[in-house]
């Protein structure tokens, strides 16, 4: 079949844009939508906007019907960061015809191209803190509700169209219901005890705007170091900031305070809101707004969202405290389940999973390149 791309260009192909993988995915059991109101401001509204440039694209078959879609993505910091002429593809969904993929991502290289860019890179949103890599092992998988799901044929077209692996991450599902090994609470409390360290309570942390700056200080620092990261510029700063203060739990986070008050680690789970947004279907209303209260009160999942130590206490085993407190936390709570958040295969932070006595591999997500220099 041949398809034609073109760009969105008004409010009726904006909704064919953020709503087409709700169609494609329609019955398909893993699949969890995102919310529409959320999809519609990051797409236009995203404080990322402000530096990164993108084209909306739309795949159209013979019949007028929409068969894809795909958010060319420009982002100079990144460039600027890595020394790189590097476009990057994001919300990329097709039908599975792979003529609409190539339609899709040839259009989105040759206007790449034409900018100066020599390479595509993806799938990957603005920055790290938007939905990122295509699922290629783990398919029965429900996945965390901040990251991507696809279908299996995915990778197969990308790589008959050129692609190659850049880089994988890796997620557990780990069994949190049994207690961890005694002697990673002993080292917990000697860390705590050895470097004069303490464990913030998350309400008064929330009240504390001078912590709150602190923190995402030392996640911009912490992360700089990983593979594809772009620091948070002041404005993207307010905007998580919003997000995931406010969801920030004693019972399913930890935050490590050394003794002068400066941000050493941070562990943050949140309960899963991933079958709740199945039964929402991209809606708050009228009933999407109470699965996901009732998901936050009622829950034996927890998904992990962001895991670090900073940079000036690395190598000194803090990992402990996080997964002491938070173990604890899980058994208090009744939790069962814990999904890891996404880590390099390379990682040597995955290490820290063995302490978990039964831990099996959720999902393997995988960003692509491609050279478009020619």
């Amino acid at each position: 079949m041949r398809y034609t791309v073109r760009e969105v260009a008004n409010a009726r192909e904006f909704r064919q844009f953020y709503q087409f993988q709700n169609r494609l995915y329609r019955d398909c059991a893993p699949y969890v939508p995102s919310l529409d109101f959320d999809q519609k401001h990051t797409l236009a509204h995203s404080p990322c906007l402000e530096y990164c440039r993108q084209k909306l694209l739309l795949c159209f078959d013979e019949s007028g019907r929409v068969a894809g879609r795909c958010c060319a993505i420009i982002n100079p910091r990144y460039n600027e960061l890595y020394g790189t002429r590097r476009m990057r593809f994001g919300w990329t969904d097709f039908v599975a015809d792979i003529d609409a993929a190539r339609a899709l991502l040839d259009a989105a290289a040759d206007w790449g191209r034409a900018e100066g860019m020599t390479e595509i890179h993806g799938p990957l949103g603005y920055n790290t803190m938007y939905k990122q890599g295509m699922v290629v092992e783990g398919f029965n998988s429900v996945p965390q509700s901040n990251n991507l799901y696809n279908f299996a044929y995915y990778p197969e077209f990308l790589e008959h169209l050129g692609f190659v692996k850049e880089a994988d991450w890796i997620q557990y599902r780990l069994d949190v219901a049994q207690e961890l090994p005694e002697k990673l609470h002993r080292i917990a409390g000697m860390l705590l005890e050895r470097y004069r360290l303490q464990i913030a309570d998350i309400q008064q942390l929330k009240k504390r705007k001078d912590l709150i700056a602190k923190f995402f200080k030392e996640y911009n620092e912490t992360f700089l170091s990983v593979r594809n990261f772009i620091p948070f510029t002041e404005r993207e700063i307010a905007e998580e900031g919003a997000n995931y203060v406010d969801r920030l739990s004693g019972d399913l986070s930890c935050i490590v305070l050394d003794a002068d008050e400066d941000i050493a680690a941070f562990g943050i789970c949140i309960p899963s809101l991933s079958r709740a947004l199945q039964r929402a279907r991209g809606h708050l209303f009228p009933l999407g707004w109470w699965y996901l209260l009732r998901a936050q009160k009622h829950y034996d999942t927890v998904d992990m969202m962001l895991v670090g130590v900073s940079r000036k206490w690395q190598d000194k085993g803090l990992s402990a405290i996080l997964h002491s407190h938070l173990g604890r936390s899980y058994q208090r709570n009744g939790v069962k389940w814990c999904i890891s958040n996404p880590q390099f295969e390379d990682n040597s932070a995955l290490k820290v999973w063995d302490a978990y006595r039964q831990k099996e591999l959720f999902v393997r997500r995988r960003v692509y390149i491609k050279d478009i220099s020619r």
